[in-house]
């Protein structure tokens, strides 16, 4: 029995697919599949699944003006991870989707902490989104 070329082409290709190694994720990447849909894609709060939500998401681009300028990123890590859990926390804790490799994060006070890779990413990320 023969098969038709169109067949062999699609098989082919899918094996071919299967040995690609997935994408290595991204501060990007990561903010667009955790937490785009609360907080949108430019994490100004306005994701679609907002308006569901009874508390509004944060705008993410404000944290340093409201912080007088100083870009809270220890807190924000803390917020995504889970450590932080202030009273009416509606966030979920996404530290166990970002474990994995850990590198040296210095928080501003000169000790560098083991920290997973993507987490750090993340908060750069975010600390990218800030309005000047």
């Amino acid at each position: 029995m023969r098969l038709p070329s169109r067949l062999i082409l699609a098989l082919a290709a899918a094996t071919l697919a299967a040995c690609v190694p997935p994408e290595t994720p991204t501060g990007k990447s990561d903010f667009d599949a955790l937490c785009a849909g609360c907080h949108g894609l430019g994490g100004k709060g306005d994701g679609d699944m907002a308006a569901m939500l009874d508390q509004k998401p944060a705008d993410l681009t404000t944290l340093s003006a409201k912080n007088n300028g100083h870009y809270p990123g220890t807190e924000i890590m803390a917020q995504i991870w889970g450590y932080a859990k202030p009273q009416g926390r509606v966030m979920p804790e996404f530290g166990p989707l970002l474990e994995g490799d850990l590198v040296p994060f210095d928080s501003g006070d000169g000790i560098l902490t083991p920290t997973p890779i993507r987490l750090v990413q993340l908060e750069q990320y975010v600390r990218g989104l800030q309005e000047k």
